[in-house]
């Protein structure tokens, strides 16, 4: 007996979950990635939000969610192991909208400061 079994497209608050909640989740990944070099990721949520959103504008649901998380992380894991004086990495809103680079926080003798990227 053949089964037919219809599902319903996963929403953006599904999508911010499957990018936080489980164990292995993407953004867990990544700040484990950037622990190894002593670096702080904070993603802000609606930075969470944007990934989400871009997930349904390319109508490529969850698969779609590693692929635009690697795009706009490539360039600050490649600069984050390479200088020492990062201590945090924040991803924006603006960063997944409107592809600006993340925020920097960096470390000078003690005081820490936010970097301007541009």
């Amino acid at each position: 007996v053949p089964i037919i079994v219809t599902l319903d497209a996963l929403d953006e608050e599904a999508l911010v979950r499957i990018l936080t909640e489980p164990k292995n989740a993407l953004v867990r990944q990544y700040q484990k990635l950037f622990e190894i070099d002593g670096v702080s990721l904070e993603f802000k949520e609606d930075a969470l939000r944007a990934v989400a959103k871009e997930a349904i504008r390319r109508n490529t649901g969850a698969r779609g969610l590693r692929a635009i998380l690697e795009d706009i992380m490539l360039n600050v894991m490649y600069e984050v192991p390479s200088r020492h004086d990062i201590v945090k990495c924040v991803i924006t809103k603006d960063v997944i909208a409107k592809k600006e680079e993340p925020i920097l926080v960096t470390e000078d003798r003690g005081k820490k400061k936010k970097e301007e990227t541009a």
